[in-house]
């Protein structure tokens, strides 16, 4: 065992585990530790997606020279203050090679000096009588620490209870090569990203495709959530709403038994006239995901799992609701917004990463939320809001989760950015020399019930942009500021949603926003 006691060990060299990594060491807080399993950081992307290209957006032409703006359009990159370490300098690809990543991983990590033990695979993680952890890898070495933080992604597949599943090829082990599939029939289960990414690369040299789940297809550009089944990967909609041999079944998998010609599965439908069918296949292949491997925690360190025990439960600090002082980064954190905004990729974790980094200054190191003084009248208020939504990264791509929060005691006034949504309101913001008493909290959101129309239906009705009164109706993602008084909500006001998402016009944003924010500060709201 190792004497140091270290006050961070973070298990995986992922992007989440590199970036948290990154700002320890920008910070000058060296007493931490990565330990990571592969030789190299990034080792999930050297497998995975199994057909090599991203669904993470990279855009280096944006026609804007502001870095904060570009990272809207940039998936990729890791938050550093080097312009070089900016992923859009590798390639041109829209959709880039996964191998891309795995390099641009490594030059952050040599880049930014981070401390990392590669070939460390964690075995165990236990408590110690004295507190803290103690963290045994596969040579028998020790570390201590006062603090855990596991960065290592959803690792293991997950494997639904179907009788026969074993049958299945899983998606982390079949073949990618299409001539490996020549002429045969295949059944795909599962209705993600990965189903269909499979099922696009398998449709020239099959005979037929059927991709099954019980869940109906959601497409991202309908509800929002990038995980939900995106343009790049949707040809095999096509194949089979034009009646091109492939189809997707809606229903239960019973069962997968092994016959002379294949495979048999019962299927139950529910929404066909047959209610079960007994269909044969030449192959099944199970793409259905991947889970939390909790495997390496001992008796009475082990986190509570949750969402059919894929992820562990976690509270608004992204501290283990069981564990205390253990901390979950990266893709582990969307339990906290599972399906809902975009903690599980590194456009969203990479922001959550960093709110993470200022909870644990903030709890452990008495170092308060970073904040800039403003006036505290409703001018400057305005135009400090107004500033940030036009250009803010974080809040583009964590809309609803994380929010800038100006809080106000008097004539104090700061502006605090980035501050998780829901660790607002469980630990507030609150210092003694600053006794919050108003606080405005500044989201980007889409409108009630964004994801139940079509947004290519032109016959929906749908609120006129730069329309300030019906601006709560609005379905795109516009601004919203909520009035927290005295740690409640006692108002809120939407900016109306606008094409270019510029919400800066003076009649239609601004003078609404301001009138708002005076009447909020003069007590004559809410």
């Amino acid at each position: 065992m190792t004497a140091e006691m270290l006050d961070y060990l973070i298990i995986g060299a992922g992007p989440a585990g590199l970036q948290l990594a990154a700002l320890f060491e920008r910070d000058g807080r060296r007493d931490y530790l990565v330990l990571e399993a592969a030789d190299a950081p990034g080792a999930f992307f050297t497998r995975f997606p199994r057909h090599r290209q991203l669904i993470s957006i990279n855009k280096p032409h944006t026609g804007s020279d502001d870095p904060e703006l570009n990272l809207r359009l940039d998936w990729n990159s890791l938050l550093s203050d080097d312009p070089a370490l900016r992923f859009t300098r590798y390639t041109e690809r829209y959709f880039p090679d996964a191998d891309v990543l795995v390099r641009y991983l490594a030059d952050f990590a040599a880049a930014t000096g981070v401390r990392v033990r590669y070939r460390s695979r964690v075995v165990r993680v236990a408590r110690v009588a004295d507190g803290g952890f103690a963290v045994t890898d596969q040579t028998g070495t020790t570390h201590r620490a006062r603090r855990v933080v596991v960065a290592t992604g959803v690792s293991e597949p997950y494997v639904p209870a179907i009788p026969g599943i074993a049958h299945a090829e899983r998606y982390d082990e079949m073949p990618v090569d299409p001539r490996d599939f020549l002429d045969q029939r295949v059944l795909i289960i599962g209705k993600g990203n990965s189903a269909f990414e499979t099922a696009d690369a398998l449709m020239e040299t099959t005979t037929l495709i059927h991709v099954a789940g019980p869940s109906s297809v959601r497409m991202a550009w309908r509800t929002h959530y990038v995980g939900h089944l995106r343009a790049v990967n949707n040809n095999f909609l096509d194949t089979y709403q034009l009646k091109s041999a492939n189809a997707i079944l809606d229903g239960h998998v019973r069962g997968i038994e092994r016959a002379a010609d294949g495979y048999r599965v019962t299927f139950s439908f529910s929404r066909a006239n047959e209610v079960t069918k007994e269909l044969r296949y030449d192959r099944v292949l199970a793409c259905t995901g991947f889970r939390f491997d909790p495997s390496v925690f001992a008796d009475g360190c082990r986190p509570t799992l949750v969402i059919n025990d894929r992820f562990p439960a976690q509270t608004a600090q992204w501290e283990s609701v069981n564990v205390p002082d253990l901390f979950f980064a990266g893709t582990l954190s969307q339990q906290r917004d599972f399906k809902r905004s975009t903690s599980g990729f590194i456009h969203g974790f990479r922001y959550g990463v960093r709110a993470l980094h200022r909870i644990l200054e903030r709890r452990y190191h008495d170092n308060p939320w970073p904040a800039e003084k403003v006036d505290a009248t409703a001018d400057a208020a305005a135009d400090a809001i107004i500033e940030r939504v036009n250009r803010s990264s974080a809040l583009w791509q964590q809309f609803g989760v994380l929010a800038d929060v100006l809080t106000v005691a008097g004539t104090d006034a700061r502006y605090h950015e980035e501050v998780p949504v829901d660790y607002l309101v469980d630990a507030g913001l609150d210092t003694a020399d600053h006794p919050v008493e108003h606080a405005f909290v500044v989201t980007l959101e889409y409108g009630p019930q964004h994801d139940q129309v079509d947004p290519f239906d032109i016959s929906v009705g749908r609120i006129a942009q730069d329309v300030a009164g019906q601006a709560h109706d609005a379905a795109y993602l516009h601004p919203v500021v909520r009035h927290h008084h005295r740690g409640r909500v006692a108002a809120v006001h939407h900016l109306a949603e606008n094409l270019e998402n510029r919400w800066n016009r003076p009649d239609v944003h601004r003078r609404p926003l301001v009138a708002f924010l005076d009447r909020c500060l003069s007590g004559t709201v809410g």
